[in-house]
């Protein structure tokens, strides 16, 4: 298992899905995977530290751990089948690990909220393409917006439900290179 970080979040245009793209920590390899917009959403609300009235769902998984007194010491993203990507999460309660079947993106967005280090399968990292900036412009990550109109100027943890929804539309994967799902 290699370690791994968020590096980017966008909308594939040609499936009109989002992605997450994990980048080796320390390295260049990359795991793109395509995503549910709840789960898209939840990711960036939590990167740009925007808070609700009452928890969403993953802020519940957080605080059910928590509040039963154990942690989330890793998750795993273990394989893909049939284009279906396999997670697990490692929770520790005492001497005692549970390994909990999970999808990689919701895995992805308890692992923000509580910290614990993101690790993939060797074999799911691929190298990125050398095209991947064709257009020579910059790819816009996270915390950064393809559309400065809809984001510009404004404080990230006061974004507008139409602000998040724009900056996540906004952000093409196609830049990072070129990905089969």
């Amino acid at each position: 298992m290699i370690e791994v970080l968020v590096s980017r979040l966008g909308l594939d245009s040609a499936t009109n899905s989002y992605v997450v793209v994990l980048q080796e920590r320390g390295g260049t390899r990359l795991l793109p995977i395509w995503i549910g917009q709840p789960e898209a959403e939840s990711i960036v609300r939590h990167m740009h530290n925007v808070k609700g009235v009452r928890p969403l769902t993953h802020d519940l998984v957080r605080n059910l751990i928590l509040g039963m007194g154990a942690q989330l010491k890793r998750v795993h993203i273990t394989r893909v089948e049939k284009s279906t990507y396999y997670a697990e999460l490692q929770i520790q309660r005492g001497e005692t690990i549970v390994h909990i079947d999970a999808r990689p993106s919701d895995s992805i967005a308890i692992a923000l909220r509580l910290a614990a280090p993101i690790y993939a399968a060797d074999d799911l990292l691929v190298e990125p393409a050398e095209e991947s900036d064709e257009d020579g412009g910059d790819t816009p990550g996270i915390g950064e917006s393809a559309d400065e109109e809809s984001t510009a100027g404004a404080d990230p943890s006061e974004l507008s439900a139409d602000q998040l929804k724009a900056y996540l539309e906004n952000l093409r994967p196609e830049d990072f290179g070129k990905f089969n799902p």
